[in-house]
């Protein structure tokens, strides 16, 4: 069910619905209609109208007979998402040691020990979310909306697997401790090792995914 916000509705339900076909819960391949979803999320098939077109921009879904077919993310579409993310994000990574502020570095750091508590706690949506907030705040870290608008959907995108990464124990140790290392370059405003880090990190992550997949 979609709460009514003071974002419009066609936002909460793009957003949703992107939620959902990144996380899994729509497979590949499953048709989707606007009575469907409309039923599902209790709302009018306007909003849903608007969401479906918003969502075949992105490439996630694609007309079908009766309706829409969920595309999602392809193998080739996760290697190229890690591609310019390796590419860029140890960029950001550098900007962020240089230009970050001490407020902005307390929120990375908050959100790392609080991975490494829900960590010890074995809450992998939690780790998840956390996750979230690190690399976001990075981007912002920054300096460049440019970096920023291009990393944060990338990011996102990969939902489903970072979910299945945070719920394998050894893969979310390894992944906390390299943002603590991450974390602890940027600080002492070490532009070139925050970028090897995190480039570093980011391939660890390709690694364990393609490894998981296959």
């Amino acid at each position: 069910m979609i709460e009514h916000k003071t974002i419009s509705l066609a936002d909460q339900v793009f957003e949703h619905l992107e939620t959902d076909i990144l996380s899994g819960k729509y497979q590949k391949g499953e048709s989707l209609t606007e009575s469907k979803l409309s039923a599902e999320l209790g709302v009018s098939r306007t909003p849903i109208r608007e969401a479906l077109r918003r969502l075949e921009q992105e490439h996630l879904i694609e007309e079908a007979p009766k309706g829409v077919v969920v595309v999602g993310i392809s193998e080739k579409d996760l290697e190229d998402i890690f591609s310019i993310r390796a590419a860029l994000e140890g960029k950001a990574a550098a900007l962020a040691a240089i230009n970050h502020t001490e407020e902005q570095l307390s929120i990375v750091r908050e959100a790392l020990e609080f991975q490494e508590f829900y960590l010890g706690k074995h809450d992998p949506d939690r780790i998840k979310s956390m996750d979230s907030r690190f690399h976001e705040t990075i981007y912002k870290m920054s300096g460049s909306t440019v970096f920023y608008d291009v990393l944060m959907p990338l990011h996102k995108k990969i939902l489903k697997y970072r979910k299945a990464s945070v719920c394998d124990n050894s893969r979310a140790e390894a992944s906390v401790a390299e943002h603590r290392a991450i974390y602890e370059a940027i600080a002492s405003r070490n532009a070139e090792l925050a970028a090897q880090l995190t480039t570093k990190h980011l391939n660890n992550a390709y690694e364990h995914i393609t490894q998981k997949e296959n």
